[in-house]
């Protein structure tokens, strides 16, 4: 299928992890923009997709002319209609609130959340054009914070109240928005997570990427009658499985 024949979907940090494990499943029906910061690494990623462009763009920099701003300027024309948006870029920075740095916190909500408004702000009218599904990939820690990671945590409660506005004033437009809370998965981010907590990593007692994938794409899949509002995907159990 060539590229206007597809529906089109839009993914943030969509070289490494969750995100490329998302572009990777949808590329199979979608024609998809992946995002990422290093041009070379979205070039390769595209190379391998049936239908694909790259939007190469620092989500820390994303105030007025910023690389954000920048990036979104010339993608937006190119995109009369999206059908999916997923937010998987993130920054993890862990620390307690009295040790934390101030840079620590501004990076977190700068990546975690603000860039997600600026880059779903801009693609809303395209979003609304296609009756579009927004997933934001969250985390357990939007929904229960925790000692010692008060930048993430703040972080990603934040983010859920931004779906949660997003959500409601988005139902008359017909647009969807979903807030995907993974546990722990096996990814570079975890292995930051458990280096930082100096315990032992045990990728057996982690969710695979593909377990959340396919959370996307249960929201994505959804009937058109149908909103998955907020889904929370956690490691089965097990003697050795963290909560």
């Amino acid at each position: 299928m060539d590229a206007p024949t597809r529906p089109v979907a839009v993914v943030t940090g969509g070289t490494r992890g969750i995100g490329l494990g998302v572009v990777r499943d949808l590329g199979r029906t979608h024609h998809v923009v992946v995002g990422g910061r290093s041009q070379s690494g979205v070039d390769a990623v595209v190379a391998g997709l049936p239908s694909a462009a790259g939007f190469v763009a620092d989500l820390g920099d994303c105030g007025p002319g910023g690389s954000l701003e920048r990036a979104l300027e010339r993608l937006v024309p190119t995109l009369p209609r999206v059908d999916v948006l997923v937010h998987s870029a993130g920054v993890l920075r862990a620390g307690t609130v009295a040790e934390a740095s101030t840079a620590d916190w501004l990076e977190s909500m700068t990546v975690n959340v603000v860039a997600v408004v600026a880059v779903t702000r801009a693609l809303l009218p395209a979003l609304r054009a296609a009756g579009g599904t927004v997933v934001a990939v969250n985390s357990g820690s939007g929904l229960t914070a925790s000692a010692d990671q008060g930048p993430y945590c703040a972080s990603k409660f934040a983010l859920r109240a931004l779906t949660d506005s997003l959500r409601d004033e988005e139902r008359a437009h017909g647009v969807r928005v979903t807030s995907l809370h993974p546990g722990r998965v096996d990814t570079d981010m975890q292995h930051e997570l458990v280096e930082h907590e100096g315990a032992r990593y045990d990728a057996a007692a982690y969710l695979d990427v593909d377990t959340v994938v396919a959370a996307v794409r249960t929201a994505v899949d959804a009937p058109a009658g149908a909103s998955v509002d907020s889904l929370s995907v956690r490691p089965r159990g097990g003697p050795t499985t963290p909560r």
